[in-house]
C-alpha cells in the first residue's frame, strides 16, 4: 500500500490497537502517513511520545487531550500539533474518529 496514489477506506481492514480503539492506516510514503482512529466512548489513547511530528484532526466525537501536561476538550473540526518527543494522550468523551498525520511514517503501524 505504500506510495499508492488512491486508497479506498472501505478496502482497509481496521486493526484493534487498544481497548475500544481501532486503527486504519491509509495513504503513506516513507516521509508521511495518514491514519484513521475509531474510538468508543471511554476508550483511551495512553500517554506516550514518539520521534514523529503528529497532527490530529477531530472528525467526530469529543475528546479530552493531554499534550505536554496541558489538558483540553476538543470537538469536530479542532486540530492539535504534537512535535516529536512531546508526551500526549487522550480519553474519548463521545464516540468518534480522529485523523492523524505523521512525519515520518510510523513503521510499527504496518
Amino acid at each position: 500500500m505504500k506510495d499508492q496514489a488512491w486508497v479506498k477506506n472501505s478496502d482497509i481492514a481496521a486493526q484493534a490497537c487498544a481497548p475500544g480503539v481501532e486503527r486504519k492506516v491509509l495513504a503513506f510514503t516513507d516521509g508521511l502517513m495518514c491514519v484513521e482512529n475509531h474510538f468508543m466512548e471511554g476508550a483511551r489513547g495512553a500517554v506516550h511520545h514518539h520521534p514523529h511530528t503528529q497532527i490530529t484532526y477531530v472528525v467526530s466525537g469529543q475528546f479530552e487531550f493531554q499534550i505536554a501536561g496541558e489538558k483540553r476538550i476538543v470537538n469536530p473540526g479542532d486540530s492539535m500539533l504534537k512535535k516529536d518527543g512531546v508526551e500526549h494522550g487522550c480519553v474519548c468523551l463521545k464516540e468518534g474518529i480522529l485523523l492523524d498525520i505523521f512525519t515520518p511514517m510510523r513503521e510499527e503501524f504496518l
